[in-house]
């Protein structure tokens, strides 16, 4: 599954985009003090886009031109803006922002079995099997069972969030599927610009014509989600996929939940129970299952040493047993 190896600055790189998406958490919280849910996203993908088109024309990046293609980027924007930005926004005004990163963690779980159901090469094998189920189950020891015993707000929000991260699961393979042949740079500003046109009547018909906001830490924290945490966040995304592959890409999904939770802790002051930790440990574990990674580690471990041949046998034959491929 990792094909590719990850050199030191891949390394860094995915460490540096861990800190962002883990920082845009907080921010997300502090902006909705102010602003509503609609108006943020709107605000996030609006300025965004422009960051990123302006991106593009720098790089001189060739635009698509058949209606189709900008009829699936109105889709994709849908899919991996609209709902699980909105979702999520909305989740965090009444689960912390620490407990809604791990449940974002779940995207990468999510996406196995929707990608299993689209397409024909992306079959469920038996470690599939296992670390979707064990992730499943940290998912499940994160929400809690008090929340899957009585249904209330909070656990309204928890179900929010994780329709989000189903949401980017279907966004992925819908990228997969119709918008693979083009430029990433130029995917992601196609994207921006399809929520963009859904976000802004949407937010302008729920929520009215924005005010300006009163605190100077939203103006700050619009800015930092906006420009930081998505316009170069999925810059800095597809320089780790080109380097290192998508598959060691995933990597960074297990680095962002305890950046946000211990700014949570840190600037909100919230306090996770034990189960969201273990629950994040099991989820963790599905993830490096669905990586190979902890496999490969293991067989070379465990694997038995070569037996030394003995003296006065030919050399022309190798009489070791043979070794099992990585």
């Amino acid at each position: 599954m990792t094909g590719k190896t990850i050199s030191s600055r891949a390394w860094g790189d995915i460490a540096l985009l861990g800190l962002i998406w883990g920082a845009s958490f907080l921010s997300i919280r502090v902006a909705l003090d102010e602003v509503g849910v609609f108006t943020l996203v709107a605000h996030r993908v609006g300025w965004a886009m422009l960051i990123l088109w302006v991106y593009v024309a720098l790089r001189r990046l060739p635009l698509p031109r058949a209606p189709k293609v900008w009829g699936a980027f109105l889709i994709m924007g849908l899919l991996n803006n609209v709902i699980p930005f909105s979702l999520m926004a909305w989740g965090q005004l009444h689960i912390e922002t620490g407990l809604t990163s791990i449940f974002n963690a779940a995207t990468a779980v999510f996406a196995v079995p929707v990608a299993a159901a689209c397409f024909a090469d992306e079959r469920m094998t038996l470690r599939r099997v296992a670390g979707v189920s064990v992730a499943f189950v940290g998912v499940a020891v994160a929400i809690g069972l008090d929340a899957l015993q009585q249904f209330d707000i909070r656990s309204l929000a928890q179900l929010a969030v994780l329709t989000g991260t189903l949401s980017y699961a279907c966004a992925a393979a819908w990228a997969r599927a119709k918008l693979s042949h083009l430029p990433p740079q130029v995917a992601a500003a196609g994207m921006l610009t399809g929520s963009t046109l859904i976000m802004l009547p949407l937010a302008l018909w729920l929520e009215g014509t924005p005010s300006l906001p009163h605190l100077p830490q939203t103006y700050a924290a619009i800015g930092y989600f906006a420009v930081i945490g998505t316009a170069l966040a999925y810059l800095l995304y597809y320089r780790i996929v080109q380097a290192a592959g998508s598959a060691n890409a995933m990597l960074v999904t297990l680095t962002i939940p305890p950046v946000a939770i211990g700014l949570g802790a840190l600037v909100l002051g919230e306090r996770l129970a034990p189960t969201a930790f273990l629950g994040f440990a099991l989820l963790a574990l599905g993830l490096l299952i669905l990586d190979g990674r902890l496999f490969r580690a293991l067989s070379v471990w465990t694997r038995p040493a070569p037996r030394a041949i003995p003296h006065g046998l030919s050399q022309g034959k190798d009489e070791r047993p043979h070794e099992p491929p990585l």
